[in-house]
């Protein structure tokens, strides 16, 4: 293959298209590039169920997904083993040690109460480190933000739905749990507002937790393309200093973005699990 014309090619694209090539780099697809050396197509995988087409296609997206999963299970399991050899914590299970340390004491128990924190801490620990790691790896050269596909986050979010749910009902009982919806007090005309307007809030938790993670992680991606995107739109090289300055910081800001989405969501899927449990509150 002749590099050369690949580069010449690319560059043309992302001139002639301004803004698609950005669209391309953010969206899900069936092909890991790494341009300019080679590319690699992934299966499609389709199921026909009952007359109902299911497209379980392996995608660019599902390959970081499994990628983080996988990354997050190594790293507990080096840090467990870490353990086993002595109780005082080295290296990275020190790191590990701070980061979980962290978790329990200022997001869970706080939101859970203490005596729920250890119940719920593994469940909101694996959220945060996943979550983290996959934010991470769309920082990487020829990586993807899985974080940034809406149906990663709808997934996030109903998983935290539903440990939510069963959460509250384990603690009040379901009718009890129902029952606590409804504020005490409320005027008996206004009973069958409030109880629809509770059944909405449950719903609008998850989905705004699935938003702002989907939001954020694809915002930071598209300034930082459309940055450097500015010199094949202006073809001048003058341009290239500033935007590559500007495309440098705001990759820096991603970092700390990433870190801030991970905690927002794990402190929120707590907070909410503790709103189920403790309903007199």
């Amino acid at each position: 293959m002749d590099t050369t014309k690949v580069v010449i090619d690319t560059l043309a694209h992302k001139a002639d298209n301004s803004s698609g090539w950005i669209i391309d780099h953010i969206v899900d697809s069936n092909v890991l590039d790494f341009e300019p050396f080679f590319s690699v197509t992934l299966p499609a995988i389709h199921l026909n169920l009952f007359g109902v087409d299911l497209d379980l296609s392996i995608t660019k997206h599902v390959v970081f997904l499994w990628l983080g999963a996988l990354i997050v299970f190594l790293l507990m399991l080096m840090t467990a083993r870490s353990y086993r050899k002595s109780l005082v914590p080295k290296g990275l299970a020190n790191v590990m040690e701070v980061l979980v340390t962290f978790i329990r004491d200022e997001i869970v128990a706080p939101t859970v109460g203490d005596s729920y924190t250890n119940k719920f801490l593994p469940f909101l620990g694996t959220i945060f480190f996943f979550i983290l790691t996959c934010n991470f790896l769309g920082l990487l050269p020829y990586g993807s933000t899985a974080t940034s596909n809406i149906s990663v986050t709808g997934a996030l979010a109903l998983i935290s739905f539903v440990v939510t749910q069963f959460a509250g009902m384990r603690k009040n009982g379901v009718y009890g749990y129902v029952k606590g919806l409804i504020p005490q007090g409320v005027p008996v005309f206004l009973l069958p507002i409030m109880f629809v307007v509770e059944i909405l809030g449950l719903f609008t938790k998850p989905f705004a937790l699935m938003i702002r993670l989907f939001a954020n992680m694809t915002a930071g991606h598209v300034v930082i393309m459309a940055l450097i995107g500015l010199i094949f739109i202006l073809k001048t090289p003058f341009i290239s200093p500033v935007s590559i300055l500007f495309a440098l910081f705001i990759y820096l800001l991603e970092m700390l973005v990433a870190l801030i989405q991970a905690y927002i969501f794990t402190m929120l899927s707590s907070l909410f699990i503790g709103m189920a449990i403790h309903q007199e509150h």
